[in-house]
């Protein structure tokens, strides 16, 4: 029998990818204030002197307050995985667009261009007979974007799939064909890094596999 395993996301992405992977996880989406919680970790990080907050770690912040809130909020008695993304171009974090207009204006700078995608990871042991782990960690790759004409952004925002996405872009659905290349975790791009995910368990003392649902494990 599988470990319980909960998404602490509303992604579509990340679960398909662990669905694809054989972890069939239980969704409850998280509800923190994800300023408040920037807001805290650049102070925290500020106050003990080393400066501003990286990229990496602001979303390994958030990662962990969403995974932590719900299994506070939650009678889970499982394994939660939060998880959260941002592209980083040239200095600048860029999420989720929200508005066409804003996606469009993204693309006309992120095109031809080399941003760093950041996905942070955090895994709490909320099992009663777990390890009541708490572990965390980021997995950043690097992604090339196509120099796309005018008509090919304004033909993909108005689809609607970029403005809903971190950094305004997918690989895995409409966006693939204007991402030229990615050096890294393939899977930690489309939302969840499997093979990270996969060490985190281990500090946990579980196995991957030991998430397979009975059909993948029986196999």
């Amino acid at each position: 029998m599988a470990v319980p395993f909960v998404l602490a996301s509303q992604s579509p992405a990340r679960l398909a990818t662990l669905r694809s992977a054989g972890v069939d996880p239980l969704v409850i989406v998280s509800h923190v204030d994800e300023d408040a919680v920037l807001a805290e970790a650049r102070a925290t990080h500020m106050a003990a002197g080393w400066g501003e907050l990286p990229f990496d770690d602001a979303v390994l912040a958030l990662a962990r307050a969403k995974a932590q809130q719900v299994a506070s909020a939650h009678d889970t008695g499982a394994v939660v995985l939060g998880c959260d993304s941002m592209l980083e171009l040239e200095g600048e974090i860029l999420g989720k667009p929200g508005d066409a207009a804003t996606a469009a204006r993204r693309w006309r700078d992120m095109r031809g261009r080399v941003g760093v995608l950041h996905t942070g990871h955090w895994l709490v042991d909320d099992r009663e007979s777990g390890s009541a782990a708490t572990v965390g960690a980021t997995a950043s790759t690097t992604v090339r974007f196509a120099d796309l004409a005018d008509a090919e952004i304004d033909a993909y925002v108005a689809t609607g799939e970029p403005l809903h996405v971190a950094g305004a872009f997918t690989v895995d659905s409409l966006g693939g064909p204007y991402v030229e290349s990615i050096d890294g975790d393939y899977h930690a791009v489309v939302g969840v890094s499997l093979p990270l995910l996969r060490h985190l368990l281990a500090a946990c003392g579980l196995a991957f596999h030991e998430l397979w649902r009975d059909d993948v494990s029986a196999a």
